[in-house]
């Protein structure tokens, strides 16, 4: 049941990913010229290439947990590392406080895939850890994508206008 879980899931993720480029794609111009609005779009782009790779790298060989628990741990610290060095920046506007939340409700769910991938006996209370990751795959997928509907539509001088006042 979980290859096939994540036999589905990697591909949807690196299709997400490519729509997520399409859109960064069409709005290069604006946001080149904007900090923190690249910052996010590299931040989104995470949510979708991550989960994908995690995906993978699970399907490598589905009867060695080694490889899975390597590979999600080591995806999920880069993850949170990465998100926590993203988010430090001053983002004044109302979609901005949504990116801080959905970001630091990122960081907590890498946290805890590490966790599960580390101490996968912390996930066997709640069910096979492979389960309880695609639970947390999946919600950082759902978080990217509400993140990226709303900076898709954020007006980047409205962001330069605030934090030059």
């Amino acid at each position: 049941m979980l290859n096939q879980f994540y036999g589905a899931f990697a591909p949807l993720s690196f299709t997400v990913y490519g729509l997520w480029l399409i859109v960064v794609q069409t709005r290069h111009s604006e946001w080149r010229r904007s900090p923190d609005h690249r910052r996010r779009a590299y931040a989104v782009s995470l949510h979708f290439a991550l989960p994908g790779l995690m995906s993978l790298l699970a399907l490598v060989d589905p009867t060695n947990s080694t490889v899975w628990r390597v590979s999600f741990a080591v995806s999920a610290a880069a993850g949170a590392i990465i998100l926590g060095y993203l988010q430090f920046s001053p983002v004044p506007t109302p979609r901005g406080v949504l990116w801080q939340i959905e970001s630091t409700t990122s960081i907590i769910l890498y946290g805890l895939i590490f966790l599960g991938a580390v101490a996968p006996g912390l996930a066997r209370e709640l069910g096979a850890p492979l389960r309880v990751e695609a639970v947390l795959l999946s919600l950082i997928v759902f978080l990217g994508i509400n993140v990226a509907w709303a900076l898709m539509f954020d007006d980047v001088d409205d962001v330069k206008g605030v934090q030059g006042a």
